[in-house]
C-alpha cells in the first residue's frame, strides 16, 4: 500500500471542564471562560490536601452514559466513550468495513479510581468483594479497548502512553495507521480521569500545581510573571481520522488536513524539561519537514504552556530556536489557561483546538495575563482573540509530557 496517503479530520468530541461537547467547550475558549473551580469533594479535607481546586468535567457522565456502562468502566474509559461518540456522529457514522477502521486512544496515567478503590475493598472487605472487572477497568488500555468495541473496530486498537504528550502521540500513530494502509479511517485521541487525591498529594508534594486556592479561575495563567504552577483536569478528546481519499468518495465535510508529526525524547531528566528546548525543538522541526512545509507555514502555534515557571520559558526557548525568524509571523496561545491541564488528554484536546482554529480562522486569546513574562519572545495571543488569514495556511500543536517525551503536530487548512 502507498505511504503518502493524505489524512483528514472529518469529527471532533470532547467531554472537558468548560462544557460537555466541543462545540460548548469551544464556545467557553471564545467566552474567555475557565472551566476550573473548587471542588467539594469529601476527601479534599479530609487529606488536608493544600491544593483545593481543579478542572472538573462541566458536564456529569450519569447525565450521558447508562448506569451500567458507568459500573462497567473506569472514568477514563466513560469520559473517552464520550468523546468517540460526539466525534462519530459528527462525522457522520461513516461506513467502513470493520477491518479498516481502527482506534488510537492514549492516556497518562490510566484506572487510577479503579486501582485505587478496589485495593481499598480487598483490605477493608476482603477478595470476594473486589469487583470482577476490576482488572479490565483499570488497564490504561481500557479507553481504546471499549472504543473499539463500541464501533466494532477490527483494524488495531492502540494506547499511546507518554505522560501529558499521550492523546498528541495517539493522533500521529492512528495517522501512520492509515498512511501505511492498515486502516482507512481511525478514531484518535485521549483521556484523564486522574483526579484522585494520591495524584494531588504526589503533585503537591513535587510542588507542580498552582495553589491560588483563594481564586482558583485565575490560578492557570501561562507565560504570566505570577504563574505557581500547572491547574489538575480531566476529559477526553476524539478526532476522527480518515484518508482524503475515503472521506471525499462519502462527502464528508472535512475540518484540516492532518499534515505531520515530530517526536522526540530529552533524556535529560524525569519531570524537568531540558531548558533549552533541544529535543522539544527537533520534535517540532520534525513536524514541519514530515508536513512538506517550511517553518514560515505555520502561522500559529497551540502550546503545551501549562504554566509552570521553568517549563513555559523552556518551551518558548525551544520554538524560537526551532523557527527562528518566523516566529516574527506566528502567533502563540495557550489554551490550559482556561481549561487546565488534562494531562494524557491535553494533546488531544489541544490538537481539536488548533484545528478549530484553522477552520474558524481564529485563535481564541490566552486569559489570566496580566504581566507577560519578557522572557517568553513570542507573539501570544491575549487581550483579544486572533483573526488568522485565509488562503493555505498551517498550524502546529505541541505536548511534552514526564519522562522527555516531546510530540509535536502539525495540521493544514483544508478546502
Amino acid at each position: 500500500m502507498s505511504t503518502d496517503r493524505r489524512v483528514v479530520v472529518t469529527g471532533l468530541g470532547a467531554t472537558t471542564p468548560l462544557g460537555g461537547t466541543i462545540t460548548s467547550t469551544w464556545e467557553g475558549l471564545l467566552a474567555g471562560r475557565s472551566g476550573v473551580r473548587t471542588m467539594s469533594h469529601d476527601w479534599v479535607a479530609e487529606h488536608e490536601l493544600p491544593v483545593t481546586f481543579a478542572g472538573e468535567l462541566a458536564q456529569p457522565v450519569d447525565e450521558v452514559l447508562t448506569r451500567v456502562e458507568i459500573r462497567r468502566m473506569d472514568p477514563s474509559a466513560q469520559y473517552a466513550i464520550i468523546a468517540a461518540r460526539e466525534a462519530w456522529a459528527d462525522a457522520g457514522a461513516p461506513e467502513v468495513d470493520p477491518e479498516r477502521l481502527g482506534v488510537a486512544i492514549g492516556t497518562g496515567i490510566g484506572g487510577v479510581w479503579t486501582l485505587l478503590t478496589q485495593w481499598d475493598t480487598l483490605k477493608e472487605k476482603g477478595v470476594r468483594r473486589v469487583f470482577p472487572l476490576a482488572v479490565p477497568m483499570l488497564m490504561p488500555n481500557s479507553p481504546s479497548g471499549n472504543v473499539s468495541l463500541a464501533l466494532g473496530a477490527r483494524a488495531g486498537a492502540h494506547t499511546t502512553v507518554s505522560a501529558c504528550a499521550s492523546g498528541a502521540e495517539s493522533m500521529g500513530t492512528a495517522a501512520e495507521m492509515i498512511r501505511s494502509g492498515r486502516a482507512d479511517v481511525v478514531v484518535a485521541g485521549g483521556t484523564e480521569a486522574a483526579i484522585h487525591p494520591i495524584c494531588f498529594a504526589g503533585f503537591t508534594q513535587m510542588q507542580a500545581l498552582s495553589t491560588r486556592n483563594d481564586s482558583p479561575e485565575t490560578a492557570s495563567r501561562p507565560w504570566d510573571t505570577s504563574r505557581d504552577g500547572f491547574v489538575m483536569a480531566e476529559g477526553a478528546g476524539v478526532i476522527v481520522l480518515e484518508s482524503e481519499e475515503h472521506a471525499r468518495a462519502r462527502g464528508a465535510r472535512i475540518y484540516a488536513e492532518f499534515a505531520g508529526i515530530g517526536m522526540s525524547s530529552d533524556a535529560y531528566h524525569i519531570t524537568a524539561p531540558e531548558p533549552e528546548g533541544a529535543g522539544a525543538s527537533r520534535a517540532m522541526k520534525q513536524a514541519v519537514a514530515s508536513a512538506g512545509l517550511t517553518p514560515a507555514d505555520i502561522v500559529h502555534i497551540n502550546a503545551h504552556a501549562t504554566s509552570t515557571p521553568v517549563g513555559d520559558v523552556a518551551e518558548s526557548n525551544a520554538i524560537r530556536r526551532a523557527f527562528g525568524n518566523a516566529t516574527d509571523g506566528m502567533c502563540v496561545t495557550a489554551t490550559k489557561s482556561m481549561t487546565g491541564h488534562l494531562l494524557g488528554a491535553a494533546g488531544a484536546l489541544e490538537g481539536l483546538f488548533t484545528i478549530l482554529s484553522l477552520h474558524h480562522r481564529i485563535v481564541p486569546a490566552t486569559i489570566n495575563i496580566t504581566d507577560l513574562d519578557p522572557q517568553i519572545a513570542l507573539d501570544v495571543v491575549h487581550q483579544g482573540h486572533r483573526t488568522l488569514p485565509q488562503g493555505d495556511i498551517a498550524a502546529m500543536n505541541n505536548s511534552f509530557g514526564f519522562g522527555g517525551h516531546n510530540v509535536a503536530l502539525t495540521f493544514k487548512s483544508y478546502s
